[in-house]
């Protein structure tokens, strides 16, 4: 294999253009043109260099006898993990099965209450035993509360081999970003889509809230906050599925919140959301026990959820 077809078949493997290799060589895409044409060698320097972009040998870029890649040891070996792509693979394909779960239990979260409120119009209006209807309706919940925590620690234990790409940094091997840019951009339309489609349903599911507060009829009001939380409870889950695998992306490019500068924080975070997220869990549990409010203490979440943002972004800006 002569040169010219080593640098298509090591650039494509990157999923570079000829411009973005261009860049990288600090040459003209013309350059590049005319190398994988086998119209012209690049100097020595340039052939070093390319050696470094594509973690190949010299020996391997100049030697036509050799076929198969021979990779270069980089420098810095010993302390940065190389991820290849059977690892990357692995990893989206774990992700990809957690969105689903976590997805479900999270939705699971929020919908748990609504057996209880029901209950607690039909003691009224059909004549249900107190007791029977609060134990049936707290069974529920401690029950769905109980499965999604299951699901949660699950889903933690398939993701501990994987933890690392939050807080060290690691080299992606040769092909491994190309191949993940590859996918990002198959599923970006599949993102913006359920993102759009959860922020429409949130922005109107208080229409049916509103729509049964004017039948002015206790049951059909309780109905109507039902059905809120359980298309609140679609949007989040929306939200998780699609936000899961798009994290698993950028955790594998370090980009955004995964990029080397800051995942100095992510521990800073893992300290104050473990505590933070049992005292809000305590709040929720504690205001609707005693106060006998399941049909409106629900609106602790999201306002948790709004706080933690705010505290996130605290302690980003602490970090810089």
């Amino acid at each position: 294999m002569i040169l010219a077809d080593k640098i298509i078949m090591l650039r494509k493997k990157n999923g570079w253009s000829q411009e973005e290799l261009a860049e990288k060589m600090n040459v003209s895409r013309q350059s590049v043109s005319k190398w994988e044409g086998a119209q012209s060698v690049p100097d020595l320097d340039k052939i070093l260099l390319m050696g470094k972009l594509f973690g190949v040998t010299t020996d391997y870029l100049l030697k036509d006898e050799i076929v198969n890649e021979e990779y270069a040891k980089g420098e810095s070996d010993s302390n940065v993990k190389r991820i290849d792509l059977s690892f990357a693979n692995g990893f989206i394909a774990q992700r990809n099965k957690a969105s689903f779960l976590i997805a479900a239990a999270v939705a699971l979260c929020i919908i748990s209450p609504i057996p209880l409120i029901i209950l607690s119009v039909a003691v009224d209006m059909f004549a249900v035993s107190e007791k029977l209807g609060l134990l049936s309706g707290l069974i529920f919940l401690f029950i769905a509360i109980a499965v999604a925590v299951g699901i949660f620690i699950y889903s933690g234990y398939k993701n501990a081999p994987y933890e690392f790409l939050e807080k060290e940094p690691f080299e992606p091997a040769y092909g491994v970003e190309g191949m993940i840019k590859e996918k990002q951009n198959s599923f970006s339309r599949t993102y913006s889509l359920t993102n759009i489609i959860g922020v429409v349903m949130c922005v109107l599911s208080p229409v049916i809230l509103i729509i049964g507060a004017f039948t002015e009829n206790d049951f059909y009001v309780v109905i109507s906050l039902c059905v809120m939380l359980l298309l609140i409870a679609f949007a989040v889950a929306l939200f998780v599925f699609s936000g899961i695998r798009n994290s698993a992306f950028k955790k594998l490019l370090q980009q955004d919140d995964y990029s080397a500068e800051k995942k100095k924080t992510v521990k800073t975070k893992e300290a104050v959301g473990s505590v933070y997220w049992i005292a809000v869990t305590a709040l929720y549990l504690g205001f609707s026990f005693l106060k006998n409010s399941w049909g409106i203490s629900w609106i602790i979440w999201p306002i948790a959820g709004v706080l933690f943002a705010l505290i996130c972004r605290i302690i980003d800006n602490n970090n810089k």
